[in-house]
């Protein structure tokens, strides 16, 4: 079989060609995929091992291929009529040098809504307006000897036919849910989303994921950093108030990092868009003077269910671990990667919807901390005060590809997947 890569180098250009589409032109993120699942033709394909559907499967591990010609097509049908907002291309190495967009009402006669666009490899989105039940790309020359080559073809907008339902797999736990389990990495005074370039300016925090966080932290050395999770894939770093017990540090015994849709009714779970990358959110108040003033984390005791949960330190028995839980907001307002308080581009859902302000769903970042301590919490404190000034921060750099494929195939169709994004 014939094998093409991308080299590392276009491969972290594509990553960062798409994490500079995703901050200068996430407007139209709010629309659905409407393209996923559906039935897909083309005029040739490679082979029998590079079929059509392969663009539309969801899974960026399979392509469609044509023939070494020119020209080609590739056309899918989204089982009515739907208007579109833009058209994400996953190229291969093998991309289309020219291409036009086009829809159809009848999949015979049909409208070129963008014409002789320049294709780039790896991910490529095109902001397109028309209307149409089918949509083709119909590419006119080859940037290579090779065919033309597409891991997937994503069609946005709205209507379009009634949803395919997904596949489930055999014995597969109804929960949208995918993870990553992040041993802490080190201690710094640092704070790169609060306090960027700014070495010691923060109080002390403890890192989990990305080995190398410190104040200076961004898209870059993320990427090209070691991670401690497992999946070592998650190159993000997340980082939490060190805590204290008697003024000596104590880090958890493990961070676990879960990814959910829950929030949000299940219709909105399966239009769940991925955490784009560079994405930067903080939960909590580190500045709370109160237990009122944090209704966000909550502290418990491990398999002790009768002590409750509180937000400032409870009194676990002995044999027990102290336990701290943290939701993030996963309703995004579809443009900004931060904002000048570091949330205001983030928010809640408000009876299990987005807010019009907010209309991204985006996979709920729940993150758990057990402390091997127990007893009485009278020498307890984190670095940023009481247990009540409990936060969490996290910097989005998991793999543009990886975060897509964990969103489609554990949180949209609502499956338990395990670390390494499967069932």
């Amino acid at each position: 079989m014939r094998r093409r890569s991308l080299s590392i180098a276009a491969a972290v250009a594509a990553v960062l060609t798409t994490y500079v589409a995703v901050a200068q032109g996430s407007a139209s993120a709010a629309d659905g995929l409407l393209s996923q699942g559906r039935t897909a033709t083309a005029s040739s394909t490679e082979s029998a091992a590079f079929p059509a559907s392969n663009a539309v499967d969801g899974n960026p591990g399979t392509r469609w291929s044509s023939a070494f010609s020119d020209p080609q097509w590739l056309q899918v049908d989204l089982g009515g009529t739907a208007t579109l907002s833009s058209i994400v291309l996953d190229w291969e190495a093998a991309y289309s040098r020219t291409f036009n967009l086009q829809t159809s009402a009848n999949g015979s006669s049909w409208t070129t809504i963008k014409a002789n666009v320049a294709g780039v490899a790896g991910r490529q989105t095109v902001a397109v307006t028309g209307s149409g039940r089918y949509v083709r790309l119909q590419s006119t020359a080859r940037a290579t000897q090779w065919g033309v080559s597409l891991a997937e073809f994503e069609v946005y907008g709205s209507g379009g036919g009634p949803t395919p339902p997904p596949t489930i797999p055999p014995g597969a736990v109804r929960v949208a849910e995918f993870l990553a389990d992040c041993p802490a990495s080190h201690r710094l005074p640092d704070d790169p989303i609060i306090f960027p370039n700014m070495p010691g300016a923060s109080h002390m925090h403890s890192f989990f994921g990305s080995t190398v966080t410190d104040a200076y932290s961004n898209v870059n050395t993320l990427l090209n950093a070691n991670s401690n999770c497992n999946p070592s894939i998650d190159k993000s770093a997340y980082w939490i108030p060190t805590f204290y017990n008697n003024n000596v540090p104590v880090e958890p015994t493990t961070g676990i990092f879960y990814y959910l849709g829950e929030g949000v009714s299940d219709a909105l779970i399966a239009q769940t868009q991925p955490l784009p990358l560079g994405l930067r959110i903080v939960a909590g108040n580190a500045k709370a003077t109160g237990p009122n003033d944090n209704t966000i984390s909550r502290w418990s005791c491990l398999a002790a269910g009768e002590v409750g949960s509180s937000h400032d330190f409870v009194t676990c028995p002995a044999g027990s671990m102290l336990e701290s839980y943290l939701d993030f907001p996963h309703c995004w307002d579809g443009v900004n990667l931060d904002s000048a308080d570091h949330k205001s581009h983030m928010a809640y859902p408000v009876n299990n919807a987005c807010p019009p302000s907010h209309p991204v769903v985006v996979p709920k970042l729940r993150q758990v901390m057990r402390y091997p301590v127990n007893g009485n919490p009278a020498n307890f404190r984190l670095a940023s005060g009481a247990g009540y000034t409990m936060h969490g921060d996290f910097f989005n750099a998991w793999p543009v590809e990886e975060m897509a494929r964990r969103v489609n195939d554990c949180i949209r169709p609502i499956i338990k997947c395990g670390t390494n994004g499967r069932p």
